[in-house]
């Protein structure tokens, strides 16, 4: 008996199993209640878009595409975002320089070369909890570190930096759950005919476990993009500054836009207000084109593959 006749009837079983247990009450309470849940969830969350939207609206239409391309200014009615946009991409060219190669490096080692031994046991727990650890930790020692005791100073580069740390040990989880999504019979298939070690995760296992790496990375790295408390530890300027010269940045004075956001949230007058659910509407709309980057890229390789 081949494979796939005997998962017939194991499916068969299954759907069987399902049909019997859908007329448990329990399990009808415990899914409506599910569901209750994210009704609720996506209630709350329109109901704060609905809000942002609303607020920002009447900025766009009054100085349109200027509240973007406009300099940091402490005139509420001559601000724009210009500085914080760029600030923004420096940090995330940091960001995937850094974090990425090294997480998935680190990531095929682990899975690929390391022996289960009770040091790489502990190597993967320290990092599940480096991912849990909360944004400001990180903050901190990129003070300490970067700032401090390397002497970079309060720039762009100390931000990227922190970041890139930030999400290094996402980048190598996410990484890690993607290379053990790979079937044992590609690597079985790639050493029977021959391929080497680096051969079979080069060709073989690399490209099948590409779709949940990019997911993983791409959407760390909106994570990453919507970090305030890090940079802030590291000398993100809250308030205004002259220069929108991105090499200038790169060694002195710099923002992004969650920072602005923090920024103009605390000012008291009505019209930054009003520039702050701006800036927040400028924000999700570059986390979306981020999250669609990723889910284009993914099914792209999910059907080539």
């Amino acid at each position: 008996m081949t494979a796939r006749t005997q998962a017939v009837p194991a499916r068969e079983a299954v759907a069987a199993r399902l049909r019997r247990g859908a007329g448990d009450p329990r399990g009808t309470v415990l899914q409506a209640l599910l569901l209750a849940s994210l009704l609720i969830a996506l209630g709350v969350l329109v109901v704060l878009l609905a809000d942002v939207v609303t607020r920002a609206a009447p900025t766009f239409v009054e100085r349109g595409a200027d509240v973007i391309t406009a300099p940091l200014s402490a005139r509420p009615a001559r601000a724009g975002m210009l500085q914080g946009i760029i600030g923004s991409l420096l940090l995330m060219v940091f960001v995937i320089a850094i974090a990425f190669p090294l997480g998935i490096g680190a990531a095929v080692y682990l899975e690929e070369y390391a022996r289960d031994r009770g040091s790489t046991r502990f190597i993967r727990t320290n990092v599940r909890n480096l991912a849990g650890v909360p944004s400001i930790v990180y903050g901190l020692l990129g003070l300490a570190v970067f700032v401090t005791l390397l002497g970079m100073g309060r720039s762009a580069i100390a931000g990227g930096l922190t970041l890139a740390v930030l999400v290094l040990p996402i980048a190598v989880i996410t990484t890690s759950e993607a290379l053990r999504a790979v079937p044992a019979s590609i690597r079985e298939a790639a050493f029977g005919v021959g391929a080497t070690r680096w051969e079979t995760i080069r060709s073989h296992v690399l490209p099948y476990a590409t779709p949940g790496i990019l997911t993983g990375t791409i959407l760390s790295l909106g994570r990453a993009f919507g970090e305030t408390a890090p940079l802030i530890m590291v000398g993100a300027v809250v308030g205004t500054f002259n220069g929108v010269d991105p090499v200038a940045m790169l060694t002195g004075s710099y923002t992004s836009l969650p920072t602005l956001v923090y920024n103009w949230s605390r000012e008291p007058q009505e019209d930054f207000r009003a520039l702050t659910a701006a800036a927040i509407v400028v924000l999700l709309v570059v986390i979306g084109l981020v999250n669609a980057t990723a889910i284009y890229l993914r099914n792209r390789y999910d059907r080539r593959w």
